[in-house]
């Protein structure tokens, strides 16, 4: 049996900042996950970088303001430990992540 669980995780005391988290579960094994940084920029939310599986293989995407994805496979043993260093990268790093696209955009 194939269930989904979907949260959020807020990373700063305004809530502009977020880590939007989707995992499928089945048998209790996860068998598949999303795990994207949000932040609030220009009144609406921006996913900025998503670690997932599409495509059939673990991955992450910067994302641009322009569309563009910066596309970097990631190599983990299973999902379990793949979605724990997505979520650690970006309460580590969500201020460089974002202060990238906000570079980006000015441009």
């Amino acid at each position: 049996m194939l269930g989904k669980k979907e949260f959020l995780k807020y990373l700063d005391k305004y809530g502009n900042e977020r880590i939007r988290i989707r995992i499928a579960i089945e048998n209790g094994k996860v068998v598949d996950i999303v795990v994207q940084y949000e932040s609030f920029i220009d009144e609406k939310w921006v996913v900025i970088v998503r670690y997932d599986c599409a495509h059939g293989f673990l991955h992450r995407d910067v994302i641009f303001p322009n569309g563009d994805k910066e596309k970097q496979v990631i190599e983990f043993d299973n999902l379990e430990m793949a979605l724990t260093y997505a979520e650690q990268d970006f309460k580590d790093r969500w201020g460089f992540y974002k202060n990238r696209y906000l570079k980006k955009l000015k441009k």
